[in-house]
């Protein structure tokens, strides 16, 4: 008697039709302590600046919470697979934001950086769409080419998108970024079957590029010499490096209570953005802060999870880029403000202020979360 092929594929697979549950829940922590960091946080400078004490914290709760929990449940119930035919006007859209951000009139320049575009009064960073945008590019072309990964012609092509998105972040400038996306692209690269040997290429032409970069701008040299030896620096050089690791280490085991910081009256640069994490140390000590790294290797666990058991080449591509997106980010973001890494700028994912970042990233974990909705586990 012959046995249809359908029953067949029911005895050897299973198909989960259930989010990850612990992953929208981790999901959730991280949103919600992001939002009770920036209240407390940003109390000072609110106030010095706008003469209100939450103003961080309602426009992060109105531009950035509220549409991005609409994006992140529409985004849960869009299937992942639609992304791969979008995945090219996506990429392109990228590039060109990431272009007409330095032209003056349209790029906004602070502090020497010229990363945001105003739409309408808001603000917005073209390069979180660019790590999102990148990710499905990458995975939807390196899954469709599988037989060319190993390839001189796939590496060329790689390098190629990889080059083009480097130079115009470059141009803005913003290293930390640049060293987050091409962290993302290699993991993908990686997956995708791609030979040992061109990453050792990779690593080559990278510190060669670093090294032209430092030359270009001595201030990044200078940021490693403060870092390898804090006396050398002038007091601006190590000021921010100092005041986190004051903060931090003020905390203690428990902390000086949520609101109680000190650090945030105008003693440590940005306490609402790259910094933040000196504040969670300083205000809920080493519980609070061990409590928000076990959040991200949870989120690291689970999202590499689901990317072993994502049904095809092009979920297993996308899970592994989006998860490494907020690990990877998350760990320099805590290694630089903990003196652990020079420092970088880069924001703490879920956690810093930031609007359009918030919204990205609810974005990536939508669409992280309905690959999970998806997932092909084998019966034993």
């Amino acid at each position: 008697m012959q046995v249809p092929v359908r029953n067949i594929r029911n005895q050897q697979c299973k198909r989960k039709i259930r989010s990850d549950i612990i992953l929208i829940g981790v999901i959730s922590f991280l949103i919600v302590c992001g939002l009770v960091i920036i209240a407390s946080a940003g109390i000072a400078r609110s106030m010095l600046i706008y003469e209100e004490p939450y103003y961080f914290f309602t426009h992060q709760l109105m531009y950035g919470f509220l549409p991005g929990i609409v994006v992140w449940f529409g985004f849960q119930g869009i299937d992942y697979h639609r992304w791969k035919k979008l995945s090219f006007p996506l990429i392109l859209l990228a590039i060109f934001l990431l272009a007409i951000v330095l032209f003056p009139g349209i790029g906004i320049s602070l502090k020497g950086a010229q990363r945001w575009i105003n739409l309408g009064g808001m603000s917005f960073q073209p390069t979180e769409l660019c790590k999102l945008a990148l990710i499905i590019y990458l995975s939807a072309w390196l899954s469709s080419h599988q037989g060319n990964n190993e390839s001189l012609k796939g590496f060329l092509g790689f390098i190629f998108i990889l080059g083009v998105i480097g130079f115009l972040i470059m141009l803005q400038p913003d290293m930390g970024t640049m060293g987050i996306t091409a962290i993302i692209a290699c993991s993908i690269y990686f997956l995708s079957g791609a030979r040992i040997f061109y990453f050792f290429v990779l690593g080559v032409l990278g510190s060669i590029a670093l090294w032209i970069l430092i030359l270009i701008a001595p201030y990044r040299m200078e940021r490693i010499t403060v870092f390898l030896n804090p006396s050398t620096g002038t007091q601006d050089q190590s000021y921010q490096i100092n005041q986190a690791l004051i903060a931090i280490g003020s905390g203690g085991v428990t902390g000086l209570g949520l609101g109680h910081g000190r650090q945030k009256f105008h003693y440590l640069p940005e306490p609402v953005g790259d910094s933040i994490f000196a504040i969670v140390g300083e205000e809920t000590g080493l519980i609070g802060a061990s409590f928000l790294v076990i959040l991200f290797f949870i989120l690291a666990w689970r999202g590499f999870v689901i990317s072993s058991k994502a049904p095809d080449c092009f979920g297993r591509l996308l899970a592994v880029g989006i998860t490494t997106w907020f690990v990877f980010q998350a760990l320099i973001n805590i290694s630089a403000i903990s003196g652990i890494i020079p420092l970088t700028g880069i924001p703490l994912p879920f956690i810093s202020y930031g609007g359009s970042a918030l919204i990205f990233a609810m974005a990536g974990t939508g669409i992280l979360v309905n690959i999970s909705k998806q997932l092909v586990e084998k019966k034993r």
